[in-house]
């Protein structure tokens, strides 16, 4: 299988949980079908973590974008939900089982000095007792999702909380 083929499949993937995001950010999936015209900059994943409860949200202290969900970029040859896991592994020390429909799909620009790229949010849920490990200077911390918490993205607060409040309302 070629680079190009595997880079396709990627794509694709993108694109499939794109359609299956429950919320529909910045007309997402417009831009992804006009930006696969064209090289895209990488491309975006997070995970929106939230205990059993549905009460709290588990964060990431960023060195400047402030609390944020665990994520970060997909990696070549990397599907979108790999990378959340890993993304996730990585910041907090939780492998997550990522929930089947993704929660988000959104375009935003992760530095003032690149263009706006698509992202994925995915959801998990986990104990709030498991333990947690992050990167250095980067510590993850469970926040009530009553709370307010500084981010370069103040529309996450709502975007997470109305997302816990769904899966809370769902049966089983």
């Amino acid at each position: 299988m070629s680079h190009d083929d595997v880079d396709q499949m990627i794509l694709d993937e993108v694109a499939a949980d794109a359609r299956l995001a429950i919320q529909e950010f910045d007309d997402a999936r417009a831009w992804l079908r006009e930006a696969r015209q064209r090289p895209m900059e990488p491309l975006g994943v997070e995970v929106w973590v939230t205990d059993p409860t549905f009460e709290h949200v588990l964060l990431v202290r960023h060195p400047w974008r402030g609390w944020v969900p665990p994520g970060g970029k997909v990696e070549q040859g990397e599907g979108p939900r790999a990378a959340a896991v890993r993304e996730c592994l990585e910041e907090t020390g939780l492998q997550p089982e990522l929930l089947p429909e993704p929660a988000a799909v959104m375009v935003r620009s992760y530095q003032a000095d690149r263009s706006p790229t698509l992202s994925l949010s995915y959801a998990a849920i986990a104990a709030r007792d498991l333990p947690l490990s992050g990167e250095p200077g980067q510590p993850p911390a469970w926040f009530s999702l009553d709370a307010d918490w500084d981010s370069v993205f103040p529309d996450d607060r709502e975007r997470i909380r109305s997302h816990a409040q769904r899966l809370g309302q769902r049966p089983g």
